[in-house]
């Protein structure tokens, strides 16, 4: 079963989804919620709020929720490098790109970045422009400011 749940939180509106077993999505107010998905808090939905509650409360780094991440090889590895930028410090975007592989992937990598389904905890926010600006977020660039401000990066 495919479930959402729709939390207030201090960046706007969260869309957590998942499959009965793992995380799906962590998404902002413009995700438009599938219509085979029922509107459950599940135990899973719950514990992840409750993990995004002691990121916001400056109480959590790193997230411990079973994820399910779904794309292609190339998406999944630009995903996997995002999980390995620690909180606090950011990684530009052929930095990404030259740590999977691929140093004239910059592009892509941005591509991939923009389709990251599970927001925050794999934290795309992290990725900024190689000029150290703040580039593209699926949330808004609000968003990924205050995100960053958060971390104390900004």
């Amino acid at each position: 079963m495919k479930n959402y749940f729709v939390y207030n939180m201090e960046i706007g509106n969260i869309i957590i989804t998942d499959n009965g077993e793992e995380i799906t999505g962590i998404h902002f107010d413009r995700y438009e919620i599938p219509k085979d998905f029922v509107e459950k808090a599940t135990d899973l939905i719950k514990e992840t709020k409750s993990q995004l509650d002691e990121y916001f409360n400056g109480k959590r780094y790193n997230f411990n929720i079973p994820l399910n991440l779904e794309g292609t090889d190339f998406q999944k590895s630009v995903w996997k490098a995002l999980e390995e930028i620690p909180y606090g410090e950011t990684k530009s975007y052929s930095e990404i790109a030259e740590y999977i592989g691929n140093p004239k992937a910059c592009r892509a990598v941005g591509l991939a970045n923009n389709k990251n389904p599970i927001s925050i905890i794999i934290p795309c926010h992290r990725v900024i422009g190689k000029n150290g600006k703040l580039v593209g977020y699926g949330g808004g660039l609000d968003i990924k400011e205050k995100l960053l401000k958060l971390e104390n990066i900004l």
